[in-house]
């Protein structure tokens, strides 16, 4: 196989991970429809920096751990789903709507980016990919392994940017057009609250069958 359909092959499978709904896109819908465009950007780039993150410590060697320790992934699955949930009961809480749950993400895109990348760590989905898929990418006879990591890498952030990044936008717009409309705001809401709740009780039920 050419190094090009190599990496194209690579590109496929992220993309299909990637486009399955779970933890990363129910959060970045979550704060673009919250705070707009900015906030749901900023959660896609805080997504992407974990992403990056994955990617070094599966070069150093942490899926390895993972593998031999199978508990510490269900626990991860497990922390991922209690938080997720925490949000989307909030959600709830708040009759659907996103000010109370949400606000500081409006005024400090940090807390946005800080949360995106948390939501990642924690995501199975980011795990899964690093157990499966990425090390049968790393072919020690094409050259340095860091080098190949850091291309893999950049496709798995493009992929993120593009797919989160056009939700964001999308839902950031939806926001806008639902702006003046209060009781479609918080049908709105709701709706993200029981989806970031599935989620979390798919993502938890995996965990518990597990352990």
């Amino acid at each position: 196989m050419s190094e090009t359909a190599h990496l194209w092959l690579f590109f496929s499978l992220v993309f299909g991970i990637v486009v399955v709904p779970g933890m990363d896109m129910a959060f970045v819908l979550a704060n673009a429809f919250a705070g707009g465009r900015r906030s749901g950007l900023y959660a896609t780039a805080g997504v992407i920096a974990a992403g990056i993150c994955h990617v070094v410590v599966g070069v150093l060697g942490l899926s390895a751990l993972l593998r031999l320790v199978p508990m510490a992934f269900d626990v991860m699955l497990l922390l991922g789903s209690a938080y997720i949930a925490w949000i989307g009961l909030a959600l709830l809480r708040g009759g659907g709507t996103f000010a109370p749950v949400l606000e500081t993400r409006r005024r400090n895109g940090w807390t946005a980016f800080r949360q995106g990348a948390l939501t990642n760590l924690l995501n199975p989905k980011a795990y899964l990919l690093m157990l499966a898929v990425f090390p049968q990418f790393l072919r020690p006879e094409a050259g340095a392994i860091w080098l190949q990591a850091a291309i893999l890498s950049l496709i798995i952030a493009g992929t993120q940017f593009a797919v989160y990044g056009s939700l964001a936008l999308a839902a950031a717009g939806s926001r806008t057009v639902l702006a003046g409309n209060r009781q479609a705001t918080m049908l709105v809401g709701r709706a993200v609250g029981v989806l970031l709740v599935l989620v979390a009780a798919m993502t938890a039920w995996q965990g518990l069958r597990g352990l």
